[in-house]
This record gives C-alpha cells, structure tokens and sequence, in this order.
C-alpha cells in the first residue's frame, strides 16, 4: 500500500466521497504518526468501518476522564471521553467515519501523548456525557445568571470601594433548617453546588478568590490545587455574605480575617466546615476546610508507621506522664495523627482535655475546647485553667509561643501526659525550637518522651503500579543516605521500583495520600547531648546511631513495597540528611552507657 500524507489522504476520502476509505488508509499511515490509533480497524466489504459499540446506561465519567477532552471539542465534534484503560483513552462517537472529528480527536491527544481508541456511541449517550460536562460550571452558570438578574445595580469594582450589603436581601439569609444548605436562591444554589462538587471530588480544601478578571474557585484534592470555574465579580460579594452567615460571622467587617465554622447535610452525610476570610484588594478571599465525619478516625495501625515506630509511640502514649510532639508544616496531617492517638487513649478511666483551634473533629470521651485569642481565650491560658480541671491527659492543638511552650512543659512536670503539635520541618528540630523558644534545655529530657515528624505523599489507585527499573544513580544516592545508618537498621534496596500509570478510575494513577514518618525516641545519648551540647547536627548524628529513619527513607520503604511511587520519595529531597556533613559528626557524639 502507497503512503500518503494525512492531509491528501483525507482530501481524496472527500473527493472520491467514501469515507471507508479514508479509514482504511488511516489504518495504514497510523504507525507513521507521533501517535497511536486504536479504534479504526479495517472495513469491511460492504464498506462500513466495524467500531465497537459502548453502551453507557447510567455510568458517570470521573472527572479526571472528562478533563481530557474539552468540553467545546466533544460538543462541536460529537465525542466524548468514556474512560481510560491501560493508559488507552477510550473514546465514544456518534459518527465514527467523521473525518473531523478524527482530525480533532488527533490532534487532542497529540498535545497530552496519551493514544485512544474509538467507540460508536449513541446520541443518547452522548448527551448524557454533556449533562456530565456542565455538571458544576452549568449549574453555577445558571445560579449566576439568576442572581444577576436579581441585582439591582452594578457591583463595584473592589472591595474597597464597596457599599454596605443589602441585608435583606432573602439569598443572604440563613434557611430555617440550621442542619441542611438550602438551595432557594441564586447565591445559596452558587455556594451550595461548590461544596457539594468539592466533597463529591474528595477535594480537603476550596478557595474563593477574586481577581481582576472574575471570582475564582480552586479545589485542592491530593495536596495540589485545580481551578473548577470562575465566576462573574458581580457575585462575589453574595457568595462571600452566603458562606459568612452560614458560619456565624460579621458580614460588615470585611477589614480584617474571621474565622468561623458551620455543618451541612449533604447526601444524608454530616460535613463539618471550617471557614478563614482574607482580606484582599478586590475583595474577601474564602478558604473552606472540609471535614468529613463519616471518614472516622484512622486507626494508630493503619496510618503509615512502621513496626519500630509504632512500638515507640504506643509506649509514648501509654507513658503517665511526660510531652509528646508531633512536627510538621501547615497541611502535614499533623491533627490526624493527633487524632488517631486519642482514640487509643483509656477515656472512660482517664480525664482528657484537649484545647484546639479550631476543634476539627469530635471525639466521644474527651472534652474538647474552642481557643478564642481575639478574646483573651488562648492556648497559654487555656492550659493554665486545665491544671484546675484534675486532667490526666492534656492535648494542645499547636505549641506556638514561648508562653504555651513552657506551660506544656510545666504541666508535663507535674504528672501530665501532654500532646502537641509543633513547626519544625523534622523531629530533631523540635528541641533547639523549643529552647529558642525560652525552654531551658534542663527541662527537655525529663518531659520529652518522642517527637515525631511527618509529611503526606500521594497514594497509588488500584492497578496504577507500573514497574520501572532503578537507575544507577538512584541506588547511589539511597546507599550513600543509608551509610550513615549502623548496618542493621538499612533495608534491602530492590532492582525495581514502581510509578504511576493512568487507569479507567484514575487519570494520574494516583488517588488518595498517606503519611511518612520519622520518630525521634528520647535516650540517654540524647539527654547528654542537650545538657551539654544541643547542637542540630550533634542531635541528628546521635539519632541516626540510633536507628531512626528520615521521612525521606519511610517514604523509600513505601515505594519499594508498592504503597507510593517512587516519585514521591523526590518530593521530599530537602528532607534528606547532607551525608557529607553528618557523617563525620557521628563519631564525635558522647558515648553514654545505658543504665541496666
């Protein structure tokens, strides 16, 4: 057979007016393309092109599938994403034999490098694909539209040069049921669909943003944030007014941050919501924390520690007396952590307090108490007042001052088992942290019992594990980080490891995150070393004789047993120990012989 270019290929189909022929030659050049074409097998003798056929029925397209195929293409073209299997974007047609919509399709996934195979579809069927499409940008089109319709004049170009809130006006009002969103209105209908696309896209966090060009709303699902639709300016205040009075916050101070919370029934499902407002040049900027209770609490098992580090925090936790803290960024899964330890604590027996900011979620057997430093009411004198309520166990949501530092400490003193969270970006950081926060380090070893360290990596779909060989330098790099560990605490470093690949549920192959861990156990060669000489690199050496594993190395050990891809370990390169400066710290640190 003859080659020709795409382009007369497809002009001689039109001449000769047979499209089955151009199918069958595009059969014939597809190996001379950039790309890979799946779905067009040879014709058949009547002429007609033997496509599969895809019934969809009632199946809904992830959203991750439908992103790779715009919505103006598949409307204009008649196609539609169906799914993604084997990294082979599926396809559905209402006309296969349309040579445009083929010479769309083409050059659609040349831009994303992913080939494709074609389906006939339906029109049913593919009407049923748009009603997917303009499943959150057509609703909160229409609420938009409706709610301008509603407004009577123009809405300002900024904040700044806002007039006050027409608070009469009913969208603004809160509905009679406190427990449910109600969607009467424009403005509730806009907020309403936001939140309930967010938790039906397993989004942890919305942002609300204006901008100069239109109101913004960003999901953050997995740790990254996704852009899912701007909105008119015009409706931003509304929005902001809506989301203010569901979480029982000023509508007129719009100056200054708030913070507020509310609950909704959605789906028959109880979501909490934690609210931040910021002000900005034109206008509030919303981020909306998403709690879901039905998720639960994670079990201390199930949360990503090894063997060796779950034995030193179930013993922490055990302890009468002493400080338990848990480091990390803003987003670490730090509260989590947090969490799933209580949950393991003896609450019928023991009297519990925690003092947080803001509670995230309730746990039966503890009373937990809302912060309020606007008022007075903060983690320093929350804890003074405690003392006076005969607590066993004390937990402080976040050790942020000189004040609370020495007041955990003091209450760990005194026959209290404290737990805190602290930012630092590893556990050995949480010592000179608190000394420069005006702790005397005397004070450190008889409290701190472990200080713990910790980071979230995304997670591998079912079935999106793809086997990929470990390079040269790679296990290089591995073997030089674990030198500085004694030989019986190294793992075996594997020929093979494993990455993300695309799969029909998954377009990143990757759903989900979990956490790493690093756990620093408090012991005599470390007391010495804080009495005497705290100095960060002196603590890290000492820990590493020890046997303690970074983050970077927990999340090397999830790779290598196909938990995370191995891409992840990247993520957390600044975590990785300078092997060329602590190395020869680890032969300087003070020999201490334990007491037997």
């Amino acid at each position: 057979m003859a080659w020709y270019p795409l382009r007369y290929v497809r002009t001689r189909g039109k001449e000769n007016n047979n499209p089955a022929r151009f199918s069958h030659v595009l059969n014939g050049i597809a190996e001379t393309m950039p790309f890979r074409v799946t779905g067009m097998p040879p014709t058949t003798e009547t002429g007609s092109s033997p496509v599969p056929v895809r019934e969809l029925g009632d199946a809904k397209i992830p959203y991750e599938v439908l992103k790779a195929i715009p919505e103006e293409s598949a409307q204009h073209y008649s196609l539609a994403p169906l799914a993604i299997a084997d990294g082979v974007l599926e396809v559905g047609l209402v006309d296969p034999d349309d040579i445009h919509a083929i010479d769309a399709l083409n050059f659609i996934t040349r831009t994303s490098g992913m080939p494709y195979k074609v389906f006939r579809i339906s029109q049913k069927d593919f009407d049923h694909v748009l009603e997917m499409y303009r499943g959150l940008r057509g609703e909160v089109d229409r609420a938009v539209t409706d709610l301008q319709t509603e407004q009577p004049a123009e809405a300002p170009k900024n904040e700044n040069e806002a007039t006050a809130l027409d608070l009469e006006n009913p969208s603004l009002q809160k509905g009679k049921n406190q427990d449910a969103i109600e969607e009467d209105a424009p403005a509730i209908k806009i907020v309403s669909t936001i939140l309930r696309y967010a938790i039906d896209g397993h989004a942890s966090d919305v942002h609300i943003e204006p901008l100069p060009s239109g109101v913004r709303v960003r999901y953050r699902v997995d740790g990254d944030l996704h852009t899912s639709v701007v909105l008119p300016l015009s409706a931003h205040r509304a929005i902001v007014a809506r989301i203010k009075v569901l979480s029982s916050i000023r509508l007129d101070e719009r100056r200054k941050p708030q913070d507020g919370r509310f609950s909704a029934s959605i789906d028959n499902r109880q979501i909490d919501f934690r609210v931040s407002t910021f002000p900005s040049y034109h206008g509030e900027k919303v981020v909306i924390r998403i709690l879901d209770r039905e998720q639960g609490f994670i079990p201390l098992d199930q949360i990503g520690l090894t063997e060796r580090n779950l034995g030193i925090v179930r013993q922490a936790i055990q302890r009468p007396n002493g400080l338990v803290l848990i480091a990390g960024p803003t987003g670490s899964g730090k509260s989590t952590t947090l969490y799933s330890m209580l949950t393991e604590l003896d609450r019928e027996h023991k009297n519990v307090l925690s003092l947080e900011d803001p509670i995230e979620y309730f746990v039966e057997g503890i009373i937990q108490s809302q912060v309020h430093p606007e008022i007075g009411y903060t983690f320093a004198t929350g804890l003074r007042t405690t003392l006076r309520q005969d607590p066993d166990i004390i937990m402080v949501g976040e050790i942020r001052d000189g004040e609370t530092a020495k007041l955990a400490i003091q209450a760990a003193l005194t026959g209290h088992l404290v737990f805190s969270t602290i930012h630092t970006n590893d556990a050995v950081g949480a010592i000179p942290r608190l000394i420069d926060m005006g702790v005397e380090p005397y004070l450190i070893p008889p409290v701190l019992i472990a200080s713990i360290a910790q980071r979230l990596v995304r997670r591998f779909c079912p079935g999106g594990e793809k086997e990929t060989e470990l390079s040269a330098s790679e296990r290089k790099n591995i073997e030089a980080q674990l030198e500085t560990l004694p030989e019986k605490y190294r793992f075996e470093i594997p020929k093979v490891v494993y990455e993300a690949v695309r799969t029909p549920a998954c377009a990143t192959g990757m759903r989900g995150r979990m956490a790493v861990f690093e756990v620093m156990q408090m012991s005599p060669k470390i007391e010495r070393l804080i009495l005497e000489n705290p100095v960060e690199s002196q603590l890290w050496a000492a820990v590493r004789t020890e046997g303690m594993l970074t983050m970077r190395e927990d999340a090397m050990m999830k790779a290598f047993s196909k938990q995370v891809p191995f891409s992840e370990v990247n993520s957390l390169s600044s975590m990785m120990l300078a092997v060329d400066e602590d190395l020869p710290e680890i032969t300087k640190v003070p020999e201490v012989k334990e007491n037997t």
